[in-house]
């Protein structure tokens, strides 16, 4: 009787985790099956903002793996070329209605070659909008932070959500909350409208597990990488329309190693 009692539980507890299983299936298909309608609209959801999520071009210090932190950094000629290919595309796109930046320099002057080829008359700037702080590791390579600041290394690597990197650095869990602190007011204010955000690769990181938690981001988030996300700031709905699209730089080329746009650089 113990055995087959035994056999039986096994068997419910099967059973309850296939229809789990079945759950989970059905709402990855419907979420899917929703972004893929909104991709199709032209028109903006009533409720919702458009946001345009665009990472800065290239700079000196990606190319040279440093991590940069909320410390300014600013565009190589690469980055440049890369900021004018993305302004092209944006601006062949319909009207946008602003256009907001983080305040650090490489992204600040990637919004503003964005702004002069889209006809916006001005960049809004927001620190809000910076790039993760990295603490003691700011300015440093991995190599170098590794040897001079084993703590701090060892913090971020780590990747646990609360922890803090030591120098003043921020945890995952409070860049998330920045962000969507940030992207939910940027919403508020544009409902029915196309906005621009130039920001930075931890930071739009965190865009994508608000906007899809259920699903692991897969790759880097590239330099003038093109995102789109529609946000209800009002009911709190966030969806994916448009993930780290980066058709505009074919014949110019980007880093491979995505260097700041991963989860293990900044």
């Amino acid at each position: 009787m113990k055995q087959t009692s035994k056999f039986a539980s096994q068997n419910q507890n099967k059973e309850h985790f296939e229809a789990l299983n079945e759950t989970k299936r059905s709402m990855s298909s419907s979420i899917a099956a929703m972004e893929q309608e909104m991709e199709m609209e032209e028109e903006i959801p009533e409720g919702y903002a458009e946001i345009v999520v665009v990472r800065h071009g290239e700079t000196t210090w990606n190319a040279s793996r440093i991590l940069q932190g909320q410390l300014d950094s600013v565009l190589n000629e690469m980055g440049r070329q890369q900021a004018a290919a993305v302004a092209d595309r944006l601006s062949k796109e319909p009207k946008f209605n602003a256009i907001y930046s983080s305040d650090l320099k490489r992204a600040a002057d990637t919004a503003q070659i964005i702004a002069n080829q889209c006809g916006l008359k001005e960049v809004i700037l927001d620190e809000a909008l910076r790039e993760r702080h990295l603490g003691d590791l700011q300015g440093l390579t991995m190599v170098d932070a590794q040897k001079m600041k084993p703590s701090a290394y060892k913090a971020f690597l780590a990747l646990k959500r609360d922890q803090e990197i030591p120098g003043g650095g921020e945890s995952l869990d409070q860049l998330h909350e920045r962000c969507v602190s940030s992207f939910r007011k940027i919403a508020s204010q544009h409902k029915g409208e196309r906005v621009i955000v130039v920001s930075h690769g931890g930071f739009i990181r965190e865009l994508y597990r608000k906007a899809a938690p259920n699903r692991k981001l897969e790759g880097k988030i590239q330099n003038t990488s093109v995102s789109v996300v529609l946000i209800s700031a009002s009911n709190n709905r966030w969806f994916i329309k448009k993930w780290g699209d980066t058709s505009h730089l074919q014949g110019i080329g980007m880093l491979d190693s995505g260097f700041g746009g991963d989860k293990t650089s900044g």
